[in-house]
């Protein structure tokens, strides 16, 4: 798959985004297109402030776009919604809820009756392996099962698209490494179609079946790699080297556009 079919889970086409800060105008995002099929497992890279939450927040619908054109599963992107789940870095969670209360959230602002909001919320709580910790509060739980939660809490309103912004990035190394095998395992047997950033390029690789690299601001796509790499993958193989190689090269003249802008008197 290459992300290029007729209809897209994710069509997004050139997409603009201009903040106002005091009176100057920045340009987030400027012509970014991109299409993602059903079930395909994308990651988003760039130097910091080239815009990849912000395609995610357009995507989920907490910001709006400046121009251009953002659907999901045919449908025109224009405020939050249920089809889109949003998984954050910093948990996001309720303190005073327990971990079922926390999934079933998004289930009792939809007024969904206290029956299938339970038989939904333990079907997720199996499948991220909360089992026994459903009535445990996030204060009780360490920052790996707190993302479960919260990626549980995502997957319960049952969303077309799943949109992860970062979700390990405050993990510690072993717990963040056992976290992306878990995504993978959730992945797979829910078959979502997930579009997630980090700034890790072996996360990326280890995961993704495309790596999107991104532009210096404002963002854009200066290269979708295929990552065509059987699972589970093998960080220290020859093959998975080459493609972080490759993905470390384009990101390396980005990075140095990023400080030549910085730089600049303008």
């Amino acid at each position: 798959m290459d992300g290029h079919e007729v209809n897209p889970c994710i069509d997004i086409q050139d997409l603009f985004k201009t903040f106002v800060k005091g009176r100057k105008e920045v340009r987030a995002l400027a012509n970014f297109s991109l299409a993602v099929p059903d079930a395909q497992f994308v990651c988003l890279l760039g130097p910091s402030g080239c815009g990849k939450t912000t395609v995610l927040r357009i995507l989920a619908g907490l910001e709006t776009k400046s121009g251009g054109m953002v659907k999901v599963k045919g449908r025109e992107v224009s405020r939050a919604g249920s089809d889109r789940g949003m998984v954050f870095q910093e948990f996001a969670l309720f303190p005073w809820r327990t971990v079922r209360k926390n999934i079933e959230f998004g289930l009792e602002i939809r007024n969904m009756p206290e029956t299938e909001r339970r038989k939904l919320s333990s079907k997720y709580i199996d499948l991220v392996g909360l089992g026994g910790f459903e009535d445990a509060h996030p204060k009780e739980l360490s920052g790996g099962m707190k993302q479960r939660v919260g990626i549980a809490r995502a997957l319960a309103n049952e969303p077309a698209v799943l949109l992860m912004d970062e979700p390990f990035g405050s993990l510690d190394a072993q717990t963040r490494n056992l976290m992306q095998k878990e995504l993978l395992r959730i992945w797979s047997a829910t078959r979502k179609t997930i579009l997630f950033v980090t700034h890790s390029v072996d996360e990326a690789v280890f995961l993704a079946d495309r790596i999107v690299v991104m532009t210096a601001r404002p963002g854009k796509v200066r290269e979708d790699i295929a990552v065509d790499l059987p699972r589970p993958r093998d960080r220290t193989s020859s093959d998975f080297i080459s493609v972080r190689g490759r993905v470390l090269a384009e990101l390396d003249e980005e990075f140095e556009k990023a400080r030549a802008k910085e730089l600049s008197p303008d």
